[in-house]
């Protein structure tokens, strides 16, 4: 059985103040939901306040973002060293990161190796557009952002772990419109599509044990529908994720 994993993406959202008032209201309802991995992934300005806060619980934390060079002259970007200071986890690859800043499969496999090289554990983002879904080319799409994005780093022996990193399966088209995929289209995509493509990547094994979550307008009352598909092991969620009872209540629900 692959561990229920819930990770919290804040975006560009909560000034310091605002964390620490979110995360005291979340603490105490996630702490007291046992097997589940949760994460919370605030913005990087709140890094330093949330990671004080979390200390000593059950809850991990983690980068919306990094870039892959050690350090130099790239203004505004933060380092994976710097990231590994407070974070045992980053998002890779997010589709608004894809979509709004020209991330290629190219430069998320940098991320993703340098993530790696510094024991960052990657939630690792795939999922096609409206256009691509609707022209039948999820297959193509989602299975060249897992080959391309692994590229070069399929000796790494930590990868046999089933925790060094997470997929998250997230369609674009269902991202902030509130309307997500159906629970049982999610879940043909990961059995046929994001399941093969980690067998021929890196054997049935790996296939098998890597947990593989959905993000797209994951919320309280939907969540429930997605975790009763045994293929799918949790959540990316966006905006219910500031939302304290709402974030609460999906971790229950993958609890259940």
């Amino acid at each position: 059985m692959r561990k229920p994993f819930i990770a919290g993406n804040w975006k560009m959202n909560k000034t310091v103040a605002e964390a620490r008032q979110l995360v005291s209201e979340l603490v105490p309802g996630l702490e007291a939901v046992d097997g589940v991995d949760k994460v919370l992934c605030p913005p990087f300005t709140t890094l330093l306040a949330v990671a004080a806060l979390l200390e000593g619980t059950n809850i991990g934390l983690g980068a919306q973002n990094m870039h892959w060079e050690l350090s130099g002259a790239y203004t505004g970007e933060v380092s994976p060293s710097m990231v590994a200071e407070y974070c045992h986890y980053v998002i890779i690859g997010h589709s608004e990161r894809r979509q709004l800043f020209n991330e290629s499969n190219a430069t998320v496999n940098s991320k993703l190796q340098a993530a790696l090289a510094h024991g960052l554990i990657p939630i690792v983002c795939v999922g096609e557009t409206l256009e691509e879904y609707e022209s039948g080319r999820t297959k193509d799409i989602v299975s060249n952002q897992l080959i391309q994005g692994f590229r070069g780093i399929e000796g790494i022996k930590e990868l046999e772990s089933p925790d060094a990193f997470v997929i998250a399966y997230e369609p674009v088209w269902a991202i902030g419109t509130g309307k997500p995929s159906t629970a049982s289209g999610a879940a043909a995509v990961v059995r046929e599509v994001i399941r093969p493509a980690l067998k021929r990547l890196y054997g049935d094994n790996v296939s098998k044990t890597t947990r593989v979550l959905y993000g797209g307008s994951v919320n309280a009352r939907n969540s429930g529908e997605f975790f009763t598909e045994s293929e799918i092991d949790g959540a990316l969620v966006g905006g219910a994720s500031i939302k304290a009872n709402d974030f609460i209540q999906i971790v229950q629900a993958a609890a259940r």
